[in-house]
């Protein structure tokens, strides 16, 4: 029985594994459970689930749910000490960190000091901190298991192979709702059109960063820090059918492909049960319903969000960090309708434009360049915090 804490419990990713805990309550158990603002779903999780402890984002947001629950209720705390206690306490043996966001840095970070095996969906923990937080997972002995579909496949990909006969590592994209759109027309993309991805149902954030392909560019990122392999040797291919995850070319010419139905489920299960696999209840893949499979190279120009990622992985030091910070800022910013699509790269690379890439030391140091770069984005795009 693997015990579990899920931080992020309410969102897709933390919806989805709550589903596989329940189609197999005799391997997993979950201990504690951690959301934002959404609590009667996570109500009716606490109710599904019983975990012992709960954190959520407020003081008062934990008051409302303490009300919300009959006797008894779990522990109910708030706030970054609440995600850490989530993340760290004593029965948990495997944190999944579905947290969107900078935020879920600090709380993964925990996890991994106090010798918790990850299962890592929050991309930017190792954009912001991939040196730090991959010389913690050293130091500790933890297993980080990928749950992106795009890691989890590339994780699947060189299982039984030496890293030193990887030639290159290709991440797929679907190219989001804007693939066909010729560039000159991004400038009147609405919020709809943006959250209207063609093949995965995901949170807004993401899915805006599968719009404009900044979801791609963090991956590359974040590929570079989880399998060692530098930003030369990691590549994007437009996939629109999303059908292979991501592959794997060797130093012998041999590509190995991972493929499976568009569904989080799978690398999640994963994930949570490796070495092992376990039924997920996504539909089984029939190659023989395809009439093709295509692939094609991104257009930089027209998908800055990528050029700009890669720039950032190869200034280095803190300027991934810098690049997340922006992204998140100006993401939010144009979800509210105060900027453009098309404003989201051009906040980002004006907000790289002035900062001066430095070591980052610790996780604190981390936290501070996440400040400057939002409050230099908010400056630059003229709103408030």
């Amino acid at each position: 029985m693997k015990k579990l804490s899920i931080l992020g419990s309410t969102g897709s990713i933390g919806v989805s594994t709550l589903e596989i805990v329940a189609a197999h309550r005799d391997r997993f158990q979950v201990v504690a459970l951690t959301a934002g603002n959404n609590l009667e779903l996570l109500k009716e999780q606490i109710e599904a689930f019983s975990p012992r402890l709960v954190a959520v984002m407020t003081e008062e947001l934990a008051e409302t749910l303490r009300r919300m629950l009959p006797d008894p209720k779990p522990e109910i705390l708030a706030g970054v000490p609440g995600l850490i206690a989530a993340a760290t306490t004593s029965e948990t043996e495997m944190v999944v960190a579905a947290i969107v966001g900078a935020a879920g840095l600090v709380p993964t970070a925990a996890a991994i000091k106090a010798g918790k095996d990850v299962a890592l969906a929050n991309k930017e923990t190792l954009v912001t901190a991939g040196h730090l937080i991959m010389g913690m997972v050293a130091e500790k002995g933890v297993k980080l298991y990928p749950v992106d579909s795009e890691h989890s496949a590339v994780f699947q990909s060189i299982e039984g192979h030496r890293n030193e006969d990887i030639k290159k590592i290709i991440l797929t994209a679907s190219g989001g709702p804007f693939l066909s759109w010729p560039a000159e027309r991004l400038a009147d993309v609405t919020i709809a059109d943006a959250l209207n991805h063609p093949n995965w149902s995901m949170g807004k954030k993401i899915t805006i960063d599968s719009a404009t392909m900044m979801n791609k560019g963090l991956e590359v990122i974040e590929a570079r820090w989880l399998f060692d392999v530098p930003a030369a040797r990691i590549d994007v291919n437009i996939h629109p059918q999303s059908i292979i995850h991501s592959m794997v070319e060797y130093i012998d010419g041999c590509v190995i492909a991972q493929l499976g139905t568009p569904d989080m489920k799978a690398p999640i299960a994963y994930a949570l049960s490796y070495p092992g696999r376990v039924a997920t209840g996504v539909a089984p893949l029939d190659l023989t319903r395809f009439s093709g499979l295509t692939f094609f190279r991104p257009d930089l120009a027209k998908f800055r969000c990528l050029k700009l990622a890669y720039d950032a992985l190869d200034a280095g030091e803190s300027m991934p960090a810098v690049l997340n910070a922006a992204n998140e800022v100006a993401v939010e910013a144009f979800l509210a309708g105060r900027i453009r699509f098309v404003d989201i790269p051009a906040a980002i690379e004006r907000t790289m434009s002035l900062h001066q890439p430095h070591t980052l030391g610790t996780i604190e140091e981390v936290l501070f360049v996440d400040r400057w770069a939002r409050d230099k984005t908010r400056e630059l795009l003229h709103i408030s915090d």
